[in-house]
């Protein structure tokens, strides 16, 4: 039997409840009956978890009911695929390839399951995620082999195009009163919607429908367009001028994803938008006002260390460059960096960077220079100087790391530096970041600084800011997953101050997670992420005081996750 140290990564980033509802945005009013996305849409739930596949089978392989079988096809597409691959040859995760899990057997999985383990995968029973039956179930399903989800392609992406409102529709001023430099989108995860609130009045704005567990949302340059990308692949364009604002477009570019970006260089704004798919692994172009697909892009290829051929190398992430007309994209398991010139997209030209395996998230320094990637199962942050189209650095840091965006500072001994938390230990790893003036602490970690629990999923501090907030919301320790650590960037000698913020909304169950600041930096506001049929909230800390100031709450949070700021989310401001 394998040791507990060889699955430490089982199901670490999908700390995921299970969804079972309609991926298609509602206010969309798309008639999809007879399309090809009419087969793909098929039953309640959403994604590659409800696409039609061929069930091998494997005599070794524990039994199951075609019925056990299809419903941990769901979850595991809910829970487990965006770390472990929906080929499950792993990457934040370990791989889960049959052979080897048949050999770990039903109990020992059980147990990693329902409890988690100290690398950083939560317990799903321990968390009312999954019940018994359930972890049981899955055990069993990691034992078969994987099924194989059918590929999407551009036929398929303009069957699923649908422009609900036209640009010459549109209006041609701002309709309402909001602030909308200082608007949150708030990601509502299970319920498959997105929450916009005033950042000025705490109040929810609209509730939207959207794809499946929208991973991030991007906002045009301009600041008038938002864009969300659900795991399901379902991207929403949400036009914020008008009077309440409403999904103006939507498409579908796969039936897996996680990124999306929109070109910020002078001349292209709000142009041109950019999707990554983790399945089938490619990346799309789209007109950036109506979602229109231009151009696809499969990622498939081969490792840049091994040279050995990959099937399923995702897009984990996308920044659109501020310097140039660039998107820098980040392929997980091949291990590179595509620099990609979009003023050309018949000749596209592509530099491609050799950076590190299973690239995942990542942010900019704070001179939108380099950008810092985490290759989180080489226990590296890759560092790509995007003036220069080169790697400058591979910096060695804790166990997984994930930054989110990561945050960034002036350290009062090391001067420019950005941090990351980890998954599977309780590190923060502080880099240096400024080789011209601060030579002999660039691309190096200067500070370790210890984090109240693993399993941090996100960072941030701001430029107004003096402090530096971390969470741990996917600790395996109830207590720990409910709070989060502060530092004083001024005094980072001292140990951090631990707020249990679950508690002060008054929520028993539920994660902490994703630190964001308000434009004006002045308050952080973090998701109390409940189980979706129990409360959940939104607490708006007053950076200054670290006190509680507002608790926002309402039955139609459900399971509030990713939080992005406007002025921030454009201005890259982390």
């Amino acid at each position: 039997m394998q040791s507990r140290s060889l699955l430490s990564g089982l199901f670490i980033l999908a700390a995921l409840p299970l969804a079972v509802s309609s991926a298609l945005a509602a206010d969309a009013k798309v008639d999809h009956k007879g399309s090809p996305e009419a087969q793909y849409l098929a039953g309640a739930g959403a994604g590659a978890g409800k696409l039609p596949m061929y069930q091998s089978s494997d005599p070794k392989a524990p039994a199951m009911t075609k019925a056990e079988f299809d419903a941990g096809r769901q979850i595991y597409f809910d829970r487990c695929a965006g770390c472990h691959g929906v080929l499950r040859k792993g990457a934040t995760g370990k791989a889960l390839l049959p052979e080897a899990m048949q050999k770990v057997g039903t109990d020992s999985l059980k147990a990693y399951i329902g409890y988690g383990t100290a690398g950083g995968m939560p317990g799903f029973e321990t968390s009312n995620e999954m019940t018994a039956a359930e972890v049981d179930m899955m055990a069993r399903y990691i034992q078969h082999p994987a099924p194989t989800p059918p590929e999407w392609g551009m036929k398929e992406m303009k069957a699923s195009w649908k422009v609900i409102v036209p640009v010459n529709k549109r209006p041609t001023k701002q309709m309402n009163k909001l602030n909308l430099d200082n608007i949150f989108s708030v990601t509502l995860r299970d319920s498959g919607e997105l929450a916009i609130i005033d950042g000025d009045s705490k109040k929810i704005v609209t509730i939207l429908k959207t794809g499946f567990a929208v991973h991030i949302t991007r906002f045009s340059k301009s600041g008038r367009y938002l864009y969300t990308t659900g795991r399901d692949g379902l991207i929403n364009l949400i036009d914020l001028w008008m009077e309440t604002p409403q999904t103006v477009a939507t498409i579908r570019t796969g039936s897996d994803a996680r990124s999306i970006d929109t070109s910020k260089y002078k001349g292209y704004e709000d142009k041109i938008a950019i999707a990554g798919s983790y399945w089938p692994p490619a990346y799309v172009f789209m007109d950036g006002f109506t979602l229109e697909p231009k151009k696809v892009v499969s990622t498939r290829g081969y490792t840049y260390d091994e040279g050995e051929y990959h099937p399923e190398p995702r897009v984990a992430s996308i920044v659109a460059s501020h310097i140039k007309p660039e998107f820098v994209v980040s392929v997980k398991e091949t291990g590179k960096i595509l620099i990609v010139d979009y003023t050309d997209l018949k000749n596209l030209k592509t530099t491609e960077i050799e950076a590190e395996r299973f690239l995942h998230d990542g942010g900019w320094d704070s001179s939108k220079r380099y950008f810092l990637v985490a290759a989180n199962m080489r226990d590296t942050v890759s560092v790509i100087d995007t003036k220069e189209n080169k790697l400058a650095a591979n910096v060695k840091v804790g166990v997984k790391p994930h930054p989110g965006r990561g945050a960034n500072w002036n350290d009062v001994k090391f001067g420019p530096v950005w941090a990351t938390g980890h998954l599977g230990d309780e590190t923060i790893a502080v880099i240096g970041t400024d080789p011209a003036k601060h030579k002999q602490h660039a691309w190096k970690v200067v500070r370790s600084l210890k984090n109240h629990g693993n399993g941090s999923l996100f960072i941030k501090t701001h430029p107004k800011s003096s402090n530096l907030w971390v969470d741990a919301a996917l600790s395996p320790d109830a207590e720990l997953r409910q709070s989060v650590s502060v530092y004083d960037l001024k005094n980072l000698d001292k140990p951090s101050v631990v707020m249990n913020l679950a508690k002060a909304a008054g929520i028993t169950e539920g994660r902490v997670t994703h630190p964001e600041y308000n434009k004006a930096g002045d308050e952080v506001w973090f998701s109390v992420w409940g189980p979706k049929n129990k409360e959940s909230a939104i607490v708006v800390v007053d950076d200054k005081t670290r006190t509680v100031k507002t608790v926002i709450k309402d039955p139609r949070l459900v399971t509030p996750t990713g939080k992005f700021n406007l002025y921030n989310t454009v201005m890259d401001v982390y």
